[in-house]
């Protein structure tokens, strides 16, 4: 007798949960596993997905995220801080799929390259932008907003002896051109660890992820690692054509490696449809 009713309690149990996963379904409930994800600070680790990237979100700013110069689906990933505490990462790719990580700090043993399950053929793992822009243009268009006289003005922060300024933006068909110019009054060399270019949300929700999403350049003028004691350096970033939508702005991130001398522009789109038109080649 003991056991028929050990065995009814468990019989009445799994009915339990049947039913409970039926009416998850029913009203459309469902849930997204996440996958564990080890990063480190001096490593990259490469994620290669099915389908195009089209959104990606990161939990903390002590992560780094881009797209793989000209892939749509390739994410690079590494850490920002060394040690930062356990976070997360969304992305959305082109088939409507969405992709959930847990990640933790780890720089002995960071996983370096994950590829996802693929419903294409294995020949077409790499998928490569569809923009076709000739980069031999888009080199010489960008000496051509080094040496152009129009600026902006406005868009400049200034502390721990660096001068950092954007003094120009510049457009020529389907790309365009920010001038960019870092300047060391210190006497101490600045060793750059990052210049990036995000999409950010204007107000952020109190303990909710940050919205962003990075622009790759398609090519960098003088792109110099370091900006020597006491002199200057101009950079010209080719980026895809954007605008920025409502409520948002566009942030250019500059961070010293291995350095506290972190500085940031914030630019809007006031100041974005005031760009300057290049003479064609």
């Amino acid at each position: 007798m003991k056991n028929f009713n050990l065995w009814m309690i468990g019989y009445v149990f799994l009915i339990a949960i049947s039913a409970f996963a039926q009416q998850s379904t029913k009203n459309g409930l469902s849930k997204i596993e996440s996958d564990s994800l080890l990063i480190a600070y001096s490593k990259t680790t490469n994620i290669v997905f099915p389908f195009a990237i089209k959104s990606v979100d990161k939990g903390s700013q002590d992560i780094l995220v881009q797209k793989a110069k000209g892939l749509e689906n390739i994410l690079q990933i590494k850490a920002a801080q060394r040690g930062f505490f356990q976070t997360n990462l969304t992305v959305v790719t082109a088939d409507g799929k969405l992709y959930s990580f847990v990640l933790n700090y780890d720089e002995q043993s960071p996983q370096l390259n994950l590829t996802l399950n693929k419903s294409k053929p294995k020949e077409q793992e790499i998928y490569f932008s569809e923009e076709n822009i000739n980069d031999q243009d888009v080199e010489q268009y960008s000496k051509l907003a080094y040496y152009d006289k129009k600026k902006v003005y406005g868009e400049r922060e200034s502390k721990y002896d660096i001068a950092f300024a954007l003094n120009g933006i510049f457009i020529r068909d389907d790309v365009m051109y920010y001038r960019i110019n870092v300047t060391n009054t210190s006497k101490i060399n600045y060793d750059i660890d990052q210049l990036r270019f995000y999409i950010r949300d204007t107000k952020k929700v109190k303990r909710t992820a940050s919205q962003e999403i990075e622009i790759t350049p398609l090519y960098v003028l003088n792109n110099e690692p370091k900006i020597e004691g006491e002199a200057e350096n101009t950079f010209v970033f080719a980026l895809p054509k954007f605008t920025i939508p409502e409520k948002k702005y566009l942030a250019i991130q500059l961070m010293e490696k291995n350095g506290g001398r972190h500085l940031e522009l914030h630019v809007n789109n006031t100041k974005l449809v005031k760009v300057t038109v290049l003479p064609k080649l």
